[in-house]
């Protein structure tokens, strides 16, 4: 296995050297992602933005990786990605939840018909894991680019109970019922708008709204039963 990886990177090493200058995106954005339990964390962050390539490694907002070789109409990649589940309770007794440290394989296939996106993500946190896939379009509007996209994630039950699970201790300090949940599948949509402004700068703004299905929902710690994030980027494009 091991040598069949080295063998991997070996050979796409010369079509990743190729091209060794950044492509895409690269700015600062506004993100707001309301939290779905009680918590006295900060939902709005500004971090910089990045969408773009480097040769083989590449960033597409929260998720980053490199490319170990072309397939179909995209690459198998490696990736992690940049989790912001994590959170501290506002609920006396109930331990803080560490945020998810995912590392997995996926492809990113950009065809005439849209863009079809999969991962599959190991969490070291939790030792559980994450799927997820999502379907992309783009459609033109004057100045205007449309970006909507649908997708679906799949978290199991360590991921989940990790998150938001309650054992017998934190039950017996915090006075909420102890819960145990299951896996759990969340449906998500998004559409992101992007305009140009001037010398290569552009705005692109994207709402996204996640439901949340009765594994997560279910949980004493969650008192929501949908999220709605949204970002706001300011970027300079690259070619």
């Amino acid at each position: 296995m091991w040598g069949l990886g080295c063998g991997l990177i070996a050979a796409t090493h010369a079509w990743a050297q190729n091209d060794l200058r950044l492509i895409g995106d690269v700015g600062v954005a506004s993100y707001k992602t309301p939290a779905i339990t009680r918590t006295n964390d900060d939902s709005q962050v500004v971090l910089p933005y990045v969408y773009a390539d480097y040769g083989a490694l590449y960033a597409r907002v929260d998720t980053f990786g490199y490319k170990l070789a072309p397939m179909g109409a995209g690459h198998f990649e490696f990736a992690t990605r940049l989790s912001f589940e994590g959170y501290r309770s506002a609920v006396a007794g109930i331990n803080q939840r560490a945020r998810p440290k995912l590392f997995g394989i996926g492809t990113f296939q950009e065809t005439s018909y849209g863009a079809f996106i999969f991962y599959a993500f190991h969490d070291t946190a939790s030792n559980g894991s994450l799927l997820d896939a999502s379907y992309a379009a783009e459609l033109a509007l004057g100045s205007f680019h449309l970006y909507p996209q649908i997708g679906m994630e799949r978290r199991d039950h360590k991921y989940v109970h990790a998150l938001y699970g309650v054992n017998a201790t934190e039950a017996q300090h915090s006075g909420l019922a102890a819960y145990t949940p299951h896996r759990s599948i969340t449906p998500n949509a998004a559409l992101a708008i992007e305009y140009p402004l001037i010398n290569q700068l552009k705005l692109t703004f994207q709402v996204r709204k996640r439901w949340l299905d009765h594994s997560i929902e279910g949980s004493p710690l969650v008192d929501v039963k949908q999220q709605t994030s949204r970002f706001l980027a300011l970027t300079q494009t690259f070619h």
